[in-house]
């Protein structure tokens, strides 16, 4: 347990900072945290990590808490001595949640910063218009997007999701619970692109296999603004409103839900998306009172939760109802940055592995990486067990269902990594390298 006591130890300031100004300072004088461990490696140039951020765009919320998530993991990382004995720097670009200006920042990572991977992107429209340059570029690219296009075997080999589950493992899990405790007539509500079409697709299969159907199928465009023209289309028979919406307009979605409906309404059922770095507490939002919401991780602390849980939380600043520490308004997106946290530290584990030394030895980094197997809870690990699939490049873990109870999300039901297993659609490992 000696690294969970390590962590809590951090500070606030520690853990933001990083590689900025206090290692900086550090370097200046010619030290660097775990300077010993950088000492026994055979180059002393830093290991760079290109960090596609959605900084502008309607993943900003999300790429705000990504780097947060970031910077703390790489503070951790550097702290026990770097990957190899070298130290990990980040470099940031804003890909605008665009998918044209993502396929750029690849470009920029592996022409001008010369980067040894690429990492962090969220949104799926964004990884479809990156990934084939990625693979053109031979650039390793892990992102944290949840995405079913990794494992369907719409990439390429260079590009793998091993720190997050996938929306067909997530739906697949969630439908047995919907339909034994919430209703089998069920109204889609999801944004209108590939991640949004995942939901549609795979969950109206999953509910069928329990005896449900989708009922209707309302896809809502992701700029959207203001959402009341929609819910009339909710035809009267729906027993369950299943909703995911994402971008900065989320607390109008379900403002604009409750308002339609008033004190009678169907039982809903929605991703975490739709609150992702919104306060639950919000005035309009009493009505989500007994509302259920998967959560890839338990936003409000739980009195079960483990050690290394709550270092975790500890180290990105995070209060117990998931807000920072410093600024309890500016609300997290807690239920994915966790995936940030644990690729970086499966990039670690696949390059020592690998012996990495640079990006001569970017092959053998994938290859390390598609070997990997079980993934113990751990701090390395924070969400939970996982298992990853080398032939798919898909992490399976275990997925939450929480309650609304007085204003606090109660996890009642945790999906086991079996529960969201589904068969393999493509070996990756067959493609050239």
């Amino acid at each position: 347990m000696k690294a969970l006591t390590d962590l809590t130890k951090l500070t606030r300031r520690k853990t933001l900072l990083g590689l900025g100004a206090g290692a900086g300072a550090l370097a200046a004088g010619g030290v660097m945290p775990g300077s010993l461990g950088f000492a026994q490696a055979q180059s002393s140039a830093p290991i760079k990590i290109g960090f596609q951020k959605h900084a502008t765009g309607i993943g900003a919320a999300y790429g705000r808490w990504y780097d947060t998530t970031t910077q703390a993991a790489v503070a951790r990382i550097n702290d026990m001595g770097g990957i190899n004995g070298r130290p990990v720097e980040i470099v940031t670009e804003d890909d605008a949640t665009d998918p044209g200006r993502g396929a750029e920042v690849l470009e920029k990572f592996a022409n001008q910063h010369k980067v040894d991977v690429a990492f962090g992107t969220l949104f799926s429209h964004v990884v479809i218009g990156s990934a084939p340059r990625a693979g053109e570029l031979k650039l390793p690219y892990f992102v944290v997007s949840e995405g079913h296009h990794v494992a369907s075997g719409m990439l390429n080999r260079y590009t793998l999701q091993p720190g997050i589950t996938d929306v067909k493992s997530q739906v697949v899990s969630m439908a047995p619970f919907i339909a034994d405790n919430l209703g089998k007539k069920v109204t889609m509500i999801y944004p209108d692109f590939a991640f949004g079409h995942d939901h549609r697709d795979f969950f109206s299969e999953a509910i069928a296999a329990q005896g449900g159907e989708v009922v209707a199928k309302i896809a809502i465009p992701p700029t959207e603004t203001t959402f009341t023209r929609y819910f009339p289309s909710i035809p009267r028979e729906t027993e369950v409103i299943y909703h995911v919406m994402v971008g900065p307009a989320v607390l109008t979605f379900v403002k604009e839900l409750g308002e339609f409906f008033g004190p009678s309404r169907p039982e809903l059922f929605g991703f975490i998306d739709s609150l992702e770095a919104v306060d639950i507490k919000s005035p309009g939002l009493e009505f989500l009172e007994g509302a259920f919401f998967w959560e890839g991780m338990p936003r409000h602390q739980q009195a079960d939760a483990s050690d290394a849980s709550n270092a975790y939380r500890a180290a990105v600043g995070v209060n117990e109802r998931g807000a920072a520490i410093d600024d309890p308004s500016n609300v997290s997106t807690y239920a994915h940055m966790f995936g940030c946290w644990e690729t970086l530290h499966v990039i670690k584990a696949g390059m020592e592995a690998a012996d990495y030394q640079g990006p001569a030895d970017r092959a053998k980094l994938i290859e390390a990486v598609e070997a990997m197997t079980d993934m113990p809870e751990s701090i390395e690990h924070p969400q939970g067990d996982k298992v990853f699939n080398g032939k798919t490049h898909q992490a399976f873990g275990k997925q939450y269902i929480s309650k609304v109870s007085d204003g606090t999300l109660n996890v009642v039901h945790t999906a086991s990594i079996e529960d969201g297993m589904y068969e393999d659609e493509v070996n990756y490992t067959t493609q050239s390298l």
